[in-house]
């Protein structure tokens, strides 16, 4: 069985690549996985998986027709069954590959679906063109049938999935939590607000900051936990702001960890302030694992993993003062108020949201092309 993404460097669709390889090695199949690589190579060769470095990531045209040789030679080689692609510009060579080698051909939209042009539009559209395609929400879902007159046959919905030993409130020793309080200098006594994203405008670094404006100075201190990825003119537009504002102090960027259950149970609340519509959104399900409450933007994924009230809060999107009216909820739960809520969202991940039913899912989708093809099921 053959993933093939852009790169395994950090993030929810690396993180699903890695927990398919890893359900896929355990039911006794072989895991190929292509990429142009990163850090998490090394993950996925310990679970027992395979990585072909391929520059799959490239637009550059000169790039294609050699990717799709090589590609199309690997399948061939390593006697791949089927192919599922997770990401568009990898889609459009693997989708050649796939129907070149005659093996079923899969994909799963992660991203965000709007096309503002006719040209997006068709560079989107190799994500429709699987023998299955799998949406990461019911969000995500609606959009590609309206949007792209997706044949719902063809269409399985398969939320995102936490690694519940991973994000276990109890596992989180607090040594964990103290080395972060140390490296991030928390201030003893004060309410920590966490915003996990990386620091890029749609994921509502600036919303957050003009919400932290409207608390009371200093009642707070907010973490905002993300790499730059590139786009430092976020955070180097925000900071002059932030300083204006008289946050300096009380606003942190800190970077990306790699202790995020520790991260999460340091904060009192867990905010996701995307200004667009989150596709599916895997903070808001890691924080109701790790037994915090949630404030969420009120669109896209959002609406099917918070419970409105119980497990967490949403706020009417682009709104500073929604925002700050759901932190000051959140914070002025008492501490039977806390461990009740805590425990609904553990319960509402570990019922609905964990990694071993989304890769059980997968690997429900992919027998059911494998076997209509004769190709046996993973376990054969």
């Amino acid at each position: 069985m053959l993933q093939v993404l852009p790169a395994l460097i950090s993030g929810g669709v690396e993180r699903g690549t890695v927990d398919v390889a890893r359900a896929l090695v355990e039911a006794g199949w072989r895991a190929l996985v292509v990429s142009r690589g990163g850090p998490m190579v090394h993950e996925l060769e310990r679970i027992g998986a395979t990585h072909v470095t391929l520059p799959v990531h490239s637009k550059n045209p000169l790039d294609w027709r050699s990717n799709f040789d090589r590609l199309t030679d690997l399948l061939w080689r390593e006697r791949v069954d089927l192919v599922h692609a997770r990401s568009r510009m990898p889609a459009w060579i693997a989708w050649r590959a796939a129907r070149r080698a005659g093996v079923p051909f899969v994909t799963t939209f992660h991203q965000r679906p709007a096309a503002a042009s006719a040209l997006k539009r068709l560079y989107n559209s190799v994500m429709v063109r699987g023998d299955r395609v799998i949406a990461i929400s019911h969000y995500i879902a609606e959009r590609l049938v309206n949007d792209y007159a997706l044949d719902t046959a063809k269409l399985r919905v398969i939320p995102r999935g936490v690694d519940l030993g991973l994000f276990d409130p109890d596992r989180v020793a607090a040594e964990r939590l103290v080395r972060l309080v140390e490296r991030w200098r928390v201030p003893d006594g004060v309410p920590v607000v966490l915003l996990p994203a990386r620091v890029t405008q749609w994921k509502g670094h600036g919303l957050l900051v003009d919400a932290l404006a409207k608390l009371e100075r200093g009642s707070v201190h907010c973490l905002m936990v993300g790499e730059d990825d590139g786009r430092r003119s976020v955070k180097a537009a925000l900071e002059p702001k932030i300083a204006r504002l008289g946050l300096t102090p009380h606003v942190h960027f800190v970077g990306r960890t790699d202790d995020m259950p520790a991260a999460y149970k340091l904060a009192d609340v867990v905010v996701s302030a995307s200004l667009d519509p989150e596709p599916f959104g895997r903070v808001m399900i890691e924080a109701q694992a790790m037994g915090r409450p949630i404030v969420a933007t009120d669109h896209g994924g959002a609406r099917e993993t918070v419970l409105h009230g119980e497990t967490g809060w949403l706020v009417a999107p682009n709104d500073a003062e929604a925002l700050a009216g759901g932190i000051r909820a959140a914070l002025a739960l008492d501490a039977d108020g806390r461990e009740r809520l805590a425990a609904r969202a553990v319960a509402h991940v570990r019922e609905n949201f964990s990694r071993y039913q989304m890769c059980a899912r997968t690997l429900t989708v992919y027998s059911e092309l494998l076997d209509s093809a004769g190709a046996g099921t993973p376990g054969d």
